[in-house]
């Protein structure tokens, strides 16, 4: 069985394993995938991210979450994948193509990458949610139990579906025990990423993630894209805002152009190639 070269890179310890299929097709199934996404046993990554041609940009992202099921963004990812791309062009601009849409990245000096998020979604039917709601206040309420109450989070796609929860300590709150409970709520269809966020200060906000099809991770981009856009549709914040996750900050603004814009570092971990005793299940 052919052996896969992998390189495995991060955003703020948002890990992924990337693969190159632009000189041949690459098609894992989800079994495969987590395989390859298993912390214990496999590589471990929270996205495998393959890497395919495209006649409209530089290259086409393909992303599947840590459970194999394949989804629209990853903002941290797409840094990741437009620093690849610009070392291999020799430019400081790129283009991904993904099933979100074109977003343009570029070097932001200091080892930092900037991406062009696109215009966040913000209509109950765009989040999507069940039913017709206001997305700025969704009629949501969990708890009391262990935890505080969480209510009424704000809905934000930008690329993918975010509830985003205001709290007064982010770190209060039971992540691993609602994180699930509200992933799988009959109000999104399409499951949703979880941010728990708290405001620490001028245009600072604090978020806690929990990331569908993932867990817990310690960055999200997507998701500190959506929290920085709900912190400015409730006035808790200005539309530039530094939004600090577990594995660091992630500086997010929402530009006069209605685009989010994103900048924050990547890293490269190592490079290897995956074992077929991994993808057939005969691994020890």
């Amino acid at each position: 069985m052919e052996r896969f070269p992998f390189i495995k890179m991060h955003g703020l310890g948002n890990d992924f394993v990337v693969l190159d299929a632009r000189a041949g097709d690459i098609a894992f199934d989800a079994a495969q995938l987590r395989a390859i996404a298993s912390r214990r046993t496999g590589i471990g990554c929270d996205q495998v991210i393959t890497i395919e041609p495209s006649d409209k940009a530089d290259a086409f992202m393909r992303i599947h979450n840590a459970d194999g099921g394949e989804v629209e963004a990853c903002g941290n990812g797409t840094r990741c994948i437009g620093m690849l791309l610009m070392a291999e062009k020799g430019t400081e601009d790129v283009v991904v193509d993904t099933s979100a849409g074109l977003l343009r990245t570029h070097l932001a000096g200091d080892g930092l990458v900037r991406v062009d998020m696109g215009v966040p979604r913000l209509k109950w039917d765009e989040i999507p949610l069940a039913r017709e709601m206001d997305t700025l206040k969704i009629d949501l309420i969990l708890g009391p139990k262990r935890w505080p109450v969480l209510a009424n989070p704000v809905g934000v796609n930008i690329g993918n579906p975010h509830a985003v929860f205001f709290v007064d300590d982010a770190e209060e709150i039971d992540l691993p025990t609602v994180g699930p409970m509200l992933e799988h709520h009959e109000l999104f269809p399409d499951r949703v990423n979880v941010s728990i966020a708290t405001v620490t200060g001028e245009n600072q906000v604090r978020l806690r993630v929990w990331e569908r099809g993932v867990g817990i991770t310690r960055a999200c981009g997507t998701a500190a894209c959506a929290t920085a856009v709900a912190a400015a549709r409730r006035k808790l914040t200005g539309r530039a805002v530094t939004v600090t996750l577990d594995g660091g900050p992630l500086m997010i603004e929402w530009d006069a152009d209605d685009r989010v814009q994103m900048t924050g570092p990547v890293a490269t971990s190592f490079a290897g190639t995956i074992d077929p005793a991994l993808l057939n299940g005969t691994a020890r």
